[in-house]
C-alpha cells in the first residue's frame, strides 16, 4: 500500500517542486528518510536564511518554493524571513515537523503547542491536517493557495508520525486526484472595465504610468511597456517596490518616485490621471504629511491582490491579472501620436578615478556598475546605497532586480543564494551592506557547501548608514548602536569557506567584480570600504 510519504513525495514530483530547503529537526527526519536521488535538499544553517533562500529561489524561477522547518522552534526563528516573503508576495509552501499525534494532548518537547496561530497573521493560510491521510490535500491546497492572487507563503503543520501511515483505497485515490489538480489565475478585468479606463486614457490631458513589481513578478513587463509606447505615457518606478516593473533604459522611464507622502505628490504634480499597475498605493516611509495627489489629479490602481485595492487612501481600484488586463488595454486605447520628451539617455558607466581612501559609495557602486555582465540578476540589501545604486545599475530586463519589501533585514545574502540556484544561467551579484550581511551571514557556508557562485559585493561603510540619516531626519540625537567597528568581512567569508577580497580602489573594485562574475566556480565575497554618502527624499 502506498504511504502518506510516498504520495506526498508523488504530488510534488507532479508540480516539479523537487528542491526542498531546510534545516532538519527530529521532527523532521521521518519526511526526509531515505530522502529520493531525483530530489534536492538545500541546507541552511538558521531558519530565517532557510527561509530567505527559499524566497530568492521562487522569485527567480517564478515557482513555489517549499520549505521544511523544524516545529515550533523553527518556525519562530523564520518568522522575520516569512514576514519579509509575504511582503515580497512570494509563493511559498512552509511546513514543519510536529511532535506525535499520541503526546500532542500532552503538549510533549517539541510539541507546537498552537501550530497554526505561530505564523499568523504573515502566511495566507496556516493548517494541520485532522488525519495523517489529509496529508498530500493539504499540500496540494497549500499550493493551489501560494499560488493564486495575491501570492504568498502559507504553512502546514505536519505531525512527525503521519508519514508511514499506509493509505487506503479511496485515500490513496484522494491523493492521486490532488496530485493532478490544477489552479489557474489568470482572469482580465471585465473588458468594460478596461474599456472605460481606456477612456479615461485616452480623455486625460497629461497621463502618467507608475509600475511596481508585481509587473514583473506576474509577467507583464512588456504589455506595460506596450502600453506606455502606444500612449507615450511618461513611467515612474513605485517607491520600495521589491522588483522592477519597467525597463530602467527606456526613453518614458523618469525614475523612482520619493517614498513619502508630500514628496511624491509633488513628483506627480502636473498629470491629471495616475495610473498605478502592479503596486499599493503607495509605500510610505517615512512620514511626510501633504496631499496624497495634487489638486486636478486623479488615480486609479490595476493590482492582482484584493487587499492592496481596498485599502489605497485614494483612487479607484481594478483587480484582476495585470498581464491580461495590460494587454487588453493597449489594444482597447488610440495611439497617441506626439511624444513624451524622453529622458535624456545615460551614458556607459566607466570605471571611475579613486575619490579618497577609504571610496565614496557612489564611485564604488559606479566601479561595480561598469564591469557586471548585462544579463546580471542584481540583489540589494543595502539600504544607504539603495538610491545611488539606481542611478548607476539601470534594469533594462524582466527577472533582474530582487529586493525586499518588508522593511527588515536579512534578506539579501540568502536570497541571492536562492536566486543562483534556481537561474544558473545568469551571474548573480549580491550589493550587501556590512551591517545587513550579518543578518544572514550563515547563507555564505551554503553557498560554499553547494558552491553556488555568487558575487557578494559589501559595501562597507561601518555603521548602520541609514539610521543615521533617519536619526537627522527624525530628530532623535544621541541613539545608542548605530557604529559597527571591528567587522571583518573578509575573515567571516573565509571561515564560512568563501573566498575574499578587499577592494583597495574603483580599478581594483572593478577587476574583482569582473573576475569573480566571471567564474562558475563558486561564490566570492568582496569588500570595498565606503564612506557614508545619506539618502534623499
Amino acid at each position: 500500500m502506498t504511504t502518506v510519504r510516498a504520495a506526498a513525495r508523488e504530488l510534488l514530483r507532479s508540480r516539479g517542486v523537487t528542491t526542498v530547503f531546510g534545516n532538519p529537526g527530529s521532527t523532521e527526519l521521518p519526511f526526509l528518510q531515505d530522502f529520493p536521488a531525483d530530489f534536492r535538499y538545500v541546507l541552511g544553517l538558521q531558519e530565517a536564511v532557510v527561509v530567505g533562500m527559499a524566497d530568492g529561489y521562487a522569485q527567480a524561477t517564478g515557482t513555489t518554493a517549499l520549505v521544511n522547518l523544524h516545529t515550533a522552534p523553527g518556525v519562530g526563528n523564520a518568522m522575520g524571513a516569512i514576514v519579509t516573503a509575504a511582503a515580497n508576495h512570494t509563493p511559498m509552501v512552509v511546513t514543519a515537523g510536529q511532535q506525535v499525534r499520541a503526546m500532542m494532548t500532552m503538549e510533549a518537547l517539541l510539541t507546537n503547542v498552537d501550530a497554526t496561530a505561530l505564523p499568523r497573521p504573515a502566511v495566507k493560510w496556516a493548517y494541520e491536517p485532522p488525519r495523517a491521510q489529509d496529508v498530500p490535500a493539504a499540500l496540494a491546497r497549500a499550493f493551489h493557495i501560494a499560488e493564486t492572487a495575491p501570492r504568498g507563503p502559507v504553512f502546514l503543520s505536519l505531525p512527525m508520525d503521519d508519514w508511514d501511515v499506509e493509505l487506503d483505497e479511496a485515500a490513496e485515490r484522494a491523493a492521486r486526484h490532488a496530485a493532478v489538480r490544477r489552479v489557474h489565475d489568470l482572469t482580465a478585468a471585465d473588458r468594460p472595465c478596461v474599456e472605460a479606463l481606456a477612456r479615461r486614457l485616452e480623455a486625460a490631458v497629461n497621463p502618467v504610468l507608475v509600475t511596481g513589481g508585481s509587473v514583473d513578478a506576474e509577467g507583464a513587463w512588456s504589455a506595460a511597456v506596450a502600453l506606455a509606447e502606444r500612449r507615450q505615457l511618461p513611467v515612474w518606478a513605485s517607491p520600495v517596490e521589491g522588483r522592477v516593473g519597467f525597463p530602467e533604459n527606456h526613453p518614458l522611464y523618469q525614475g523612482v518616485l520619493p517614498p513619502a507622502i508630500g514628496p511624491l505628490a509633488r513628483t506627480l504634480a502636473g498629470h491629471d490621471l495616475v495610473l498605478v499597475v502592479g503596486a499599493p498605493v503607495f509605500r510610505y516611509y517615512p512620514y511626510v504629511p501633504g496631499p496624497l495627489l495634487a489638486e486636478g489629479c486623479e488615480l486609479v490602481l490595476l493590482t492582482s491582490d484584493p487587499g492592496e485595492a481596498a485599502r489605497a487612501p485614494v483612487g479607484d481600484a481594478l483587480v484582476a491579472g495585470l498581464r491580461p488586463t495590460l494587454e487588453l488595454l493597449a489594444e482597447l486605447v488610440d495611439k497617441r501620436g506626439d511624444a513624451v520628451p524622453a529622458r535624456p539617455a545615460r551614458c556607459a558607466v566607466e570605471v571611475p578615478e579613486a575619490d579618497g581612501e577609504p571610496m565614496s559609495a557612489a564611485i564604488a557602486l559606479a566601479a561595480v556598475a561598469s564591469a557586471a555582465p548585462e544579463d546580471t540578476v542584481w540583489v540589494n540589501e543595502s539600504p544607504s546605497n539603495l538610491q545611488l545604486f539606481r542611478d548607476h545599475v539601470r534594469v533594462d530586463r524582466p527577472d533582474s532586480f530582487l529586493m525586499t519589501t518588508g522593511g527588515g533585514l536579512g534578506f539579501g545574502l540568502a536570497a541571492a543564494v536562492g536566486a543562483q540556484l534556481g537561474r544558473p544561467e545568469r551571474p548573480v551579484v549580491a550589493l550587501v551592506g556590512d551591517g545587513s550581511a550579518q543578518y544572514a551571514i550563515t547563507a555564505l557556508w551554503t553557498a560554499a557547501a553547494y558552491r553556488v557562485p555568487v558575487t557578494f559585493v559589501v559595501p562597507a561603510n561601518r555603521e548602520y548608514a541609514i539610521l543615521k540619516w533617519f536619526g537627522r531626519f527624525e530628530n532623535t540625537p544621541g541613539v545608542p548602536g548605530l557604529d559597527l567597528p571591528g567587522l571583518d568581512l573578509c575573515s567571516l567569508a573565509r571561515g564560512y569557506g568563501v573566498p575574499a577580497h578587499r577592494a583597495t580602489d574603483p580599478a581594483h573594485l572593478a577587476e574583482l567584480v569582473g573576475a569573480a562574475t566571471a567564474g562558475a566556480e563558486g561564490p566570492v565575497l568582496i569588500e570595498a570600504p565606503v564612506t557614508t554618502v545619506p539618502p534623499t527624499l
